[in-house]
């Protein structure tokens, strides 16, 4: 067992050796330049609520060898998300890293891909509807969240919701696939909202877990107007799912050792006798 555990101890610090902050030293050595998108990611904090201009389904949509395809196109007006935006830039529309494909002094355009319309429920927002905005975050900056990459696992149902004193619970249905990645006093990303998980309840006939908003939050981010039958944007956190990787590659060399190890241990017995 002491074997098995400092593998899974050695699996879980590699996986998160991708998501190390840089070092301040080597941070002050490095030119202030734009790095691309893919070395940034997402904190959770909420820098802003926006709201949906339109959600279009159009048929001019102009492909990579010039011809047209059908797609899905998102208008979003927002104010501190287009500060230093810029074309091809990642903003996170509730909890889904999206790529702005054209902006406005006030609005942005996105696409929604069929894996982000199966995936979240974007596909289902209407005009005038509130969304969670945040811009991407260079890895190595202040995280004051957690690591969220925008790359939603499900949807949630809200089921129960209820105050306690001034924090706003919430209890929430989700698919066994998702659970199990899902650990209390863990993080976990709600419509973007970098979040701590209260309860788990992993039975069959149950699975779903619990999280609350205190005050402040409450006042920043579109889950307080959420009541139990709506949907939302569920990431887990992605060390979990690194982690599970690492470790069934490893594993069955791991409980191969032990048998030679235990087919040892009997020879050696008899030995003995």
């Amino acid at each position: 067992m002491a074997l098995k555990q400092l593998i899974v101890f050695h699996s879980l610090i590699n996986a998160s050796l991708g998501f190390s902050p840089l070092s301040t030293y080597n941070a002050q050595l490095r030119p202030s330049i734009r790095l691309p998108t893919s070395r940034f990611m997402f904190t959770g904090i909420i820098e802003e609520m926006g709201t949906v201009v339109d959600l279009v389904e159009r048929d001019d949509m102009v492909l990579w060898d010039g011809s047209t395809g059908l797609g899905t196109e998102l208008t979003v007006k927002g104010s501190i998300v287009l500060d230093e935006a810029y074309l091809g830039c990642s903003i996170a529309v509730n909890g889904v890293c999206l790529t702005a494909t054209e902006l406005t002094e006030t609005t942005f355009k996105v696409g929604l891909a069929p894996e982000t319309l199966r995936r979240t429920y974007l596909g289902s927002l209407n005009s005038g509807a509130s969304v969670n905005l945040e811009r991407a975050s260079e890895i190595g900056g202040r995280n004051s969240g957690h690591f969220v990459q925008g790359h939603v696992d499900g949807i949630g149902t809200i089921i129960d919701r209820w105050t306690d004193n001034d924090s706003l619970f919430y209890k929430v249905r989700v698919d066994n696939d998702i659970l199990r990645y899902i650990v209390e006093k863990g993080f976990v990303a709600i419509d973007g909202t970098s979040l701590t998980v209260c309860e788990v309840d992993r039975r069959l006939d149950e699975q779903w877990f619990t999280f609350m908003l205190v005050d402040y939050t409450q006042k920043k981010i579109i889950i307080p107007e959420k009541v139990a039958g709506d949907p939302l944007n569920i990431e887990v956190d992605v060390l979990g799912k690194y982690s599970e990787s690492a470790l069934a590659s490893v594993m069955p060399r791991i409980e191969e050792l032990e048998n030679k190890v235990k087919d040892l241990e009997a020879q050696l017995s008899k030995l003995q006798k």
